[in-house]
């Protein structure tokens, strides 16, 4: 049976490709892309898929993929993982809803508090049918994640007083 997805790599590519193998330095699954690639070339070995998967301890699915990847987008995606189109679950806080959460966290805390924590902060979440359910860990994540990435003179006086 003919491979639909013929892997033809110039010869920069499968130099590069060998001297991937060859050091051995880098991600477990892109040396093995490099090999599947070496091995499935037309002016190389042109092994079969099943060959090359049972050679590499590998499904032979990832080696069809491997292949067309190759075909349709790229050396580079060849030699990289699947990248996801979306992420596995989607995030609970997108921008605007995390920006009302700052909005409650510089706010004036709850009478008999000194300050918001992370629980009281995601029970108003709640309260106010902002989201249906947060974890205090995930408030916190969102908290640290824009002190992070604001900049010392919107955060106030960040430095610290001399002893």
């Amino acid at each position: 049976m003919n491979k639909i997805y013929c892997v033809d790599l110039s010869d920069e590519e499968r130099e590069y490709l060998e001297s991937l193998v060859k050091k051995g330095k880098g991600p477990a699954y892109r040396i093995k892309h490099a090999y599947i690639l070496l091995n499935a070339n037309i002016h190389g070995p042109n092994k079969k898929d099943q060959e090359i998967a049972s050679y590499l301890h590998c499904h032979l699915q990832t080696v069809y993929s491997v292949r067309k990847r190759l075909v349709e987008q790229g050396f580079e995606a060849a030699l990289e993982r699947k990248q996801r189109e979306s992420p596995p679950t989607p995030p609970i806080l997108d921008g605007e809803k995390e920006a009302r959460l700052i909005t409650i966290a510089c706010s004036k805390p709850p009478n008999g508090r000194s300050r918001w924590t992370l629980k009281l902060l995601s029970d108003k979440l709640i309260e106010l049918e902002i989201v249906d359910t947060i974890s205090p860990k995930t408030v916190g994540r969102a908290l640290k994640k824009r002190v992070k990435t604001t900049s010392p003179k919107v955060l106030g006086n960040t430095t610290r007083p001399k002893r």
